[in-house]
């Protein structure tokens, strides 16, 4: 079966997910089509048109229905504009259930009012129980399918948008993030973040995704430095490493001159060599050669004792 592969977004800083359009070969970036999809049909806008086909997913790729006429985007318009109104009538019937833990975030219909989705979000870990939340969405929309989808707290900061934790104007959630991407404390201690929450926990309760922003060059960058008290040769003398600057591929060395105030200074990696390195070829080049006994060697070292004491 032929296949041209397209990338399709539903929504402005979404997750892209590809289709088959086969049968619309000419479709360019800019238009929009209408696709089947595991929660109906909907309609996306064609962000790529891949050269090559990536690994095809379990059970194929899903084909585009068609393209997307005015008419579409007209009915599209129209059903958006009653989405904040089903999530009010949501959240109004869940206080009434006295479901409190229970947030309900938006409400999104599909392009033609078919289905009615409503993402909450809940501080629970435990599991909620919604059906009759979702029978009391269903009497007061009957012409469309319910669902409930449950969101963690980055989609949630991602819906809400808002300025971020650093005072960036628009969360990076946001403004361009389609993935959320696993974040560890360790991304944190590998840049030299301090590890007070303020500093690494953004307004959706968790750390930042900007940690895994330059972590890879951080953890590529510290290989070829020395590591924190390593001692280093440097122009100035001999020292100590206080403090590394990965990102200009440099480090602070404390150099004690024998004043009563050692100094410090920042190197780049070209001016310092390792010590231990250094000190290992120097005993190395003062010890006594074994074949000076011998006579023919010009090394220059002292020739080794000899301790022999027999006639």
């Amino acid at each position: 079966m032929e296949t041209n592969i397209i990338g399709v977004r539903f929504t402005k800083i979404g997750k892209i997910y590809h289709f088959n359009s086969a049968d619309f070969t000419d479709l360019k970036k800019g238009e929009h089509v209408i696709v089947d999809t595991s929660r109906g049909r909907h309609l996306g806008e064609v962000v790529q048109i891949l050269e090559e086909a990536p690994p095809q997913p379990e059970g194929g790729w899903k084909p585009v229905e068609r393209r997307a006429t005015p008419r579409d985007l007209l009915l599209l318009q129209s059903w958006q504009a009653k989405q904040t109104e089903a999530m009010i009538n949501c959240r109004a019937r869940a206080s009434e259930l006295r479901l409190r833990d229970v947030k309900i975030v938006t409400a999104e219909y599909n392009y033609d009012g078919s289905r009615l989705t409503f993402l909450f979000s809940t501080e629970s870990e435990e599991k909620v129980e919604l059906k009759s939340l979702k029978k009391d969405m269903q009497q007061i929309y009957p012409t469309a399918n319910i669902e409930m989808r449950q969101i963690g707290p980055r989609d949630v900061a991602k819906f809400l948008g808002g300025m971020g934790a650093c005072g960036i104007e628009t969360r990076c959630c946001s403004k361009f993030l389609t993935d959320f991407s696993p974040i560890s404390i360790k991304m944190a201690k590998e840049q030299g973040i301090s590890l007070t929450p303020n500093e690494i926990t953004g307004m959706c309760g968790r750390l930042r995704c900007c940690l895994i922003f330059e972590y890879e060059q951080y953890v590529e960058a510290r290989k070829t430095l020395p590591k924190r008290n390593k001692r280093v040769v440097t122009p100035k003398g001999e020292g100590k490493v206080i403090d590394i600057i990965p990102m200009s591929d440099k480090v602070t060395v404390l150099i004690e001159s024998g004043t009563d105030r050692p100094q410090h200074f920042t190197f780049s990696r070209e001016e310092i060599e390792p010590w231990d390195e250094l000190e290992a070829l120097r005993r190395k080049a003062q010890a006594p050669c074994d074949r000076h006994e011998g006579g023919g060697c010009t090394c220059g070292k002292a020739p080794r004792k000899n301790n022999d004491r027999s006639n």
